[in-house]
């Protein structure tokens, strides 16, 4: 997309994620033919926001980020077989989150109430992770149109940055956990 271009994203975790996409031929400025719009259309919500350079999409990660908003929590934590207690433990803790990233090298630290969970990888090689309960795996963590995606072993999760904020979902089995954090 050209610089100046803007393009339409939509709205967070939508269990099937397809788009539409049309493009445009507007000025920025005046509104007549010679510039670049895409229009992403999705289930929900639609904003405007100008086009970025993917550098520029990755960079918006790096920061720490406070949980400000759960939904879906106990039922989705039960669906991957975490226990009762842990999820008890860990509902009304402040998770935080740190994304350190050089290029397109990625350390992401979650801190829970038992443990800090820390996942290095690089966009689109085959990395080590590990899980919520644990377990370790390999898998290829992916960057398209600004959002991160990884499929762990019993789910897939998904982080992109949305109004400033860490925006992440995981989906097992049609039930999806979304989290909005803030910067802190």
């Amino acid at each position: 997309m050209a610089e100046g271009s803007f393009a339409f994203h939509s709205q967070l975790c939508t269990s099937s994620s397809t788009a539409n996409t049309q493009s445009y031929d507007v000025d920025e400025t005046s509104g007549k033919e010679g510039g670049s719009l895409t229009v992403y259309t999705f289930h929900s919500h639609t904003h405007l926001q100008p086009a970025s350079s993917s550098r520029d999409i990755i960079m918006a990660f790096n920061g720490k980020y406070e949980i400000e908003s759960q939904e879906n929590y106990d039922e989705f934590l039960k669906k991957i077989g975490i226990p009762d207690d842990i999820i008890e433990k860990g509902r009304n803790f402040k998770i935080v989150t740190e994304v350190i990233q050089n290029g397109n090298e990625f350390t992401w630290s979650q801190v829970y109430p038992q443990k800090t969970m820390t996942n290095k990888f690089v966009i689109d090689q085959e990395s080590e992770m590990e899980t919520m309960a644990g377990k370790k795996f390999k898998a290829t963590v992916t960057l398209e149109g600004g959002k991160i995606t990884v499929r762990f072993p019993n789910y897939q999760h998904t982080a992109e940055i949305s109004g400033g904020k860490l925006v992440e979902c995981s989906t097992s089995g049609g039930v999806t956990m979304k989290r909005t954090s803030k910067r802190i």
